[in-house]
Parts: structure tokens; C-alpha cells; sequence
């Protein structure tokens, strides 16, 4: 089973650092309350956690 996960924005993305909007935005989010699932691995990891302050992560198996 590979694991994915569930990132959704939760705040907004206005006034914030651009470092920090270049990674909500890889993640292919634009809006707050938007989710995606996204494939779990280092790359997508690594977005999370620069902007692990905007966004809410779940793991889930399929």
C-alpha cells in the first residue's frame, strides 16, 4: 500500500514570505480550505514542512 497524504491550506496566503508561497503553491494549493492528496516522498515533504504553519497534514493509506 502506498501512503499519500492529505494537505489542505488553512490560512491565508497574503503577506507572507515568498519562500513560503512558492511551497504552498508547489503543492498545488491555492486557496485556503483546499485539499489535495499527494503522493508521500521527500520532495513533497520537504514543501510541507517550510509551510508547515499554513497547512494541515493526514496521513492516508490506499
Amino acid at each position: 500500500m502506498a501512503k499519500k497524504l492529505k494537505v489542505t491550506l488553512v490560512r491565508g496566503l497574503a503577506g507572507k514570505r515568498k519562500e513560503h508561497i512558492q511551497a504552498v503553491r508547489s503543492l498545488g494549493l491555492k486557496k485556503v480550505r483546499q485539499t489535495r492528496v499527494l503522493e508521500d516522498n521527500p520532495m513533497v515533504r520537504g514543501n510541507i514542512q517550510k509551510a508547515r504553519h499554513l497547512v494541515s497534514v493526514e496521513e492516508i493509506e490506499e
